[in-house]
């Protein structure tokens, strides 16, 4: 099977949320942790996963906060009990940068926009874009790493897809045999 990098610290894992690292709620948002569903094998694999990079960063688009479905301090909590869960499995994810605003509305932090990226860069220097690899399961995750010059995983899901990924997956794990 062909490698898609010859991965070490050297380079970036971007990964969404939604779909991803957790089971995405088609049409609606998770609200709480006691809704989010870590994703089949995402915990078992993620150590020896993230492990082979020296960053990993999640970058994800959450509406639900500027529909006032959520505050950004409870969403932020969210994310650390979902950091909390990673690292009390053994994996660690550096960062994680949420698009709050809805979909064509200002700050235009959304993928594919590549904002959370350069955020990303501008919090840690030794991010190379040619060295890193975005795993989603939208054409806007696809996008955003493709206008970055990154490598692009595909996790299959209900979505539907028209952009080209690299490589497409059944699931996150699966990536360890592409490195």
């Amino acid at each position: 099977m062909p490698k898609l990098a010859q991965v070490d610290a050297t380079w970036t894992l971007f990964l969404d949320r939604d779909g991803v690292i957790n089971e995405r709620v088609m049409g609606g948002y998770i609200l709480r942790f006691s809704d989010f569903q870590f994703k089949k094998n995402v915990l078992t694999s993620a150590k020896e996963l993230f492990g082979k990079f020296g960053r990993v960063i999640v970058v994800t688009n959450q509406q639900c906060v500027a529909k006032g479905l959520i505050s950004a301090n409870d969403l932020t909590e969210i994310h650390q009990q979902m950091l909390d869960v990673f690292q009390e499995n053994g994996a660690k994810i550096d960062r994680v940068f949420a698009a709050l605003e809805r979909k064509g509305e200002a700050p235009f932090m959304r993928k594919p926009n590549p904002t959370m990226a350069h955020m990303a860069k501008a919090e840690f220097a030794t991010i190379d874009f040619s060295k890193s690899i975005m795993v989603g399961d939208t054409d806007s995750d696809l996008l955003f790493g493709k206008e970055l010059g990154m490598k692009t995983v595909l996790i299959e899901t209900e979505e539907k897809i028209s952009v080209q990924a690299d490589v497409q997956l059944k699931e996150l794990g699966q990536l360890i045999d592409f490195i």
